[in-house]
């Protein structure tokens, strides 16, 4: 097997990763974006069906619309880009919420490789989100996820639950 990343340094990533909610007001580059999206194409899939689509937005106007969409999530119109996330239903009924979502943590892990904050949009209208990107009703919008360079320091760690707590071995 081959060892891509020592293990001690790929957990260091996954400890360190931030919720950030404020940007710069600096597009990322094109280079970077690609990246992300690529680590999104290479997340796991149900039988490989890759059923999803990531939009890019770099409109202010409509990055504006969809802030007002998202409950807690006013930040969002500080991004100078947003992916939404969208689940084909019909083609994968039973998988697409699972497989969106890991697309959507592999583009966040690689977005904070490349120093660029994100947060994911939980509570949000849903439904105005789509129209407004122009989304099939019948499609499934599972977040927009705002990019942006880090405006501010890295917040501390929120404090962990002790992995004794959450965890359990049966033999």
């Amino acid at each position: 097997m081959i060892k891509l990343v020592e293990p001690e340094e790929f957990l260091k990533i996954l400890k360190e990763r931030r919720t950030i909610r404020c940007f710069k007001d600096e597009m990322i580059s094109d280079k970077e974006l690609n990246m992300i999206l690529e680590a999104g194409q290479w997340a796991p899939t149900a039988s490989n069906k890759q059923t999803w689509k990531f939009i890019v937005i770099k409109n202010k106007e409509i990055i504006n619309k969809l802030a007002k969409t998202a409950i807690y999530g006013k930040f969002v119109r500080e991004a100078p880009v947003v992916v939404a996330i969208i689940g084909f239903v019909h083609d994968n009924p039973n998988w697409y919420i699972q497989d969106t979502s890991l697309a959507s943590m592999n583009m966040m892990l690689m977005a904070w490789v490349l120093n660029i904050g994100t947060c994911w949009i939980g509570s949000m209208d849903r439904e105005k989100a789509k129209e407004i990107i122009g989304i099939n009703k019948d499609d499934f919008l599972l977040t927009i996820l705002p990019f942006g360079y880090l405006r501010k320091k890295v917040p501390n760690p929120p404090p962990r639950k002790d992995l004794d707590e959450i965890s359990e071995v049966i033999e």
